[in-house]
């Protein structure tokens, strides 16, 4: 696995890499391949959310779980998909959600790329996933790896605000100092649950009114 991932975050996770579980994935991974198994993202993509966003750059965490398992969609950010693929229906909740928060107009793409590079970390809990098949890397050992960098975050910085959409999201609570650190939770975005809880939730001004009030430039969330 070729292992690209911004020398901020090789710093500040450095002793993730030496851990048994991490060469365990690297392990896994390849041994995947080599049964010919189709893995998203692409490998170059597969930390893109490190990449795009340097860690003294985090303002905001956004965790989601797994990345799709659909051809071309997965990029290595949470929600977002690539250029020329459809949107999918929680990240069109999503768009709901801050037209009627902010008055964004509803674009026409799923690319959340320009938030990562506002500082916006696109966490998936999971990196990767075997094609058409949800949740198949979720017990490789991904989750330490996510969670210490949500540890790290909650440790080394201050003024974060996280995003915990749902059960999932907000099981990762725990890790989160919010001493020093704004969490706001709601409803998972899916179609299955955005009505309870998630619509009207106005993460997104009040993730700017926090950035703002603290002294830190707002998220430009138009797209």
């Amino acid at each position: 696995m070729d292992v690209k991932i911004h020398e901020s975050w090789k710093q500040v996770l450095k002793n993730e890499f030496e851990k048994a579980y991490f060469l365990e994935i690297v392990t896994f991974l390849r041994t995947e391949r080599m049964a010919g198994a189709t893995i998203y993202p692409p490998g170059s993509l597969i930390f893109n959310a490190y990449n795009t966003t340097p860690f003294d750059q985090v303002k905001v965490v956004i965790i989601g779980q797994d990345p799709y398992h659909g051809p071309g969609q997965a990029h290595g950010l949470s929600f977002s998909v690539q250029n020329g693929i459809a949107t999918p229906p929680s990240l069109q909740n999503i768009y709901k959600e801050l037209h009627t928060d902010i008055g964004m107009p509803i674009p026409n793409h799923g690319n959340l790329t320009p938030w990562a590079e506002q500082g916006v970390l696109l966490l998936n809990a999971s990196l990767t996933v075997r094609a058409n098949q949800p949740m198949s890397h979720a017990k490789i050992g991904w989750s330490g790896f996510t969670d210490a960098t949500i540890s790290t975050i909650s440790k080394e910085k201050e003024k974060v605000v996280f995003l915990l959409w749902g059960k999932f999201a907000q099981e990762k609570q725990v890790l989160i100092d919010e001493t020093k650190h704004l969490v706001l939770k709601a409803a998972h975005p899916s179609p299955l649950s955005a009505y309870n809880g998630f619509f009207g939730c106005r993460h997104f001004s009040k993730t700017n009114e926090y950035l703002s009030k603290n002294g830190l430039s707002p998220i430009n969330w138009n797209l």
